[in-house]
């Protein structure tokens, strides 16, 4: 196993950094960023993740949203100065959604994965 690695770890990190930079401009020609393609509706931890965030950044993401759905409908790209200042891969939600996947972890760990509720069925 670990000889196979050897041999593939030149390839495979040639193509990892070809797809990230690909990754890359895609999201930059919207004015994305990657953790504006985590879809809270999907996955409920996101949606915590989001909730923690300050309304600032939620706000931003949001305006990010809609600018891309705008282009999208127009079939036009952002003009190339602002392509370039650009950060895709400036993570805001990836540490709180980390931090909150761990803490579900934790729960499951402490044997009380199930979260109080207070609804009245």
């Amino acid at each position: 196993m670990s000889f196979l690695l050897k041999v593939f770890e030149g390839p495979l990190r040639s193509l990892s950094q070809y797809y990230r930079r690909t990754v890359g401009y895609e999201l930059s020609k919207y004015g994305l960023r990657y953790d504006d393609l985590l879809d809270e509706t999907q996955n409920l931890d996101v949606q915590e993740a989001l909730n923690r965030l300050t309304q600032e950044e939620r706000d931003m993401r949001q305006q990010r949203l809609k600018r891309a759905m705008d282009l999208s409908m127009k079939h036009v790209y952002l003009d190339k100065e602002t392509q370039a200042k650009q950060t895709p891969f400036d993570h805001y939600l990836s540490p709180v959604l980390a931090e909150v996947e761990a803490e579900k972890a934790e729960k499951v760990a402490l044997g009380s994965d199930v979260s109080y509720n207070r609804q009245i069925p």
